[in-house]
């Protein structure tokens, strides 16, 4: 599937849920009133005494406030519009040769990559995407065509390269479409005490520029690479409206309780 359809199919889908309720509701409730026996005793017995009466403690309210039935309609409205719009759509499936096992947990924000290679584990958490179709509009509200990464969707992920339990490096990532970013590099020891400061080293862009290239290089024989980030943008749009579907059942559910 292409990057672009993909994205662009799917700005829509995932357009965030808004709820505008226009009706109120009002709770009545309704007090019984019931004469005391005791006063009404005293009453026969003692004319000068006024004749009170006090309000039982029965309540009557309605079972809902009337604007959890308005909310629950849109909610159901907005869960059959993204089911709907998931409808016909192709399954983003794991390509052949893909060279990382995925642990996609449900509920979970982010999925997990992981691979053993030659005495090295390496992982990778893969979070939502950041979604945006590639224009804007002029102040004529003509659509043109967005430029530079800032218009571009992407990807975060966090990558880690270990070897046998010892120190390990940090990669922070952005993946756009067939470009991989570093953000920072790390190298971590996990004896290391949380409480000390260690040296994380300089800004990556202010690296030799050789070395970044030697690093990217690294990446990628590790297994990121832009055809395998391209692959997980249109993975975590498809987990991306699978949560969202998900995420309003629960609300729907919640509210009709």
């Amino acid at each position: 599937m292409a990057l672009t359809s993909v994205v662009r199919r799917s700005a829509s889908r995932i357009a965030p849920l808004i709820l505008r309720i226009s009706t109120g509701g009002s709770h009545r409730c309704t007090h019984l009133h019931q004469s005391s026996p005791i006063l009404t005793a005293v009453n026969h017995s003692s004319p000068n005494t006024f004749t009170r009466s006090f309000p039982s403690f029965i309540h009557h309210y309605s079972s809902k406030p009337s604007s959890d039935g308005a909310l629950l309609r849109v909610i159901e409205s907005e869960i059959k519009f993204a089911e709907d719009s998931q409808d016909g759509e192709e399954v983003e499936e794991v390509p052949k040769g893909f060279p990382f096992q995925i642990e996609d947990n449900p509920g979970q924000q982010a999925i997990t990559l992981t691979r053993e290679l030659e005495g090295e584990t390496v992982t990778a958490e893969v979070f939502m995407p950041d979604l945006v179709t590639g224009e804007e509009q002029d102040d004529d509200g003509n659509d043109v065509e967005g430029e530079g990464r800032g218009n571009q969707s992407s990807i975060p992920l966090v990558v880690k390269v270990s070897k046998n339990g010892g120190p390990y490096l940090e990669f922070s990532c952005t993946a756009y479409p067939d470009e991989i970013t570093i953000d920072s590099l790390t190298v971590k020891d996990p004896k290391n005490s949380e409480d000390q400061i260690a040296y994380e080293g300089p800004d990556f862009a202010d690296l030799d520029e050789n070395l970044q290239k030697a690093f990217h290089k690294y990446l990628e024989i590790r297994g990121i690479k832009p055809s395998v980030t391209n692959f997980l943008h249109g993975y975590m749009v498809d987990k991306d409206s699978r949560e969202y579907i998900a995420w309003l059942k629960k609300l729907e559910k919640f509210v009709e309780s």
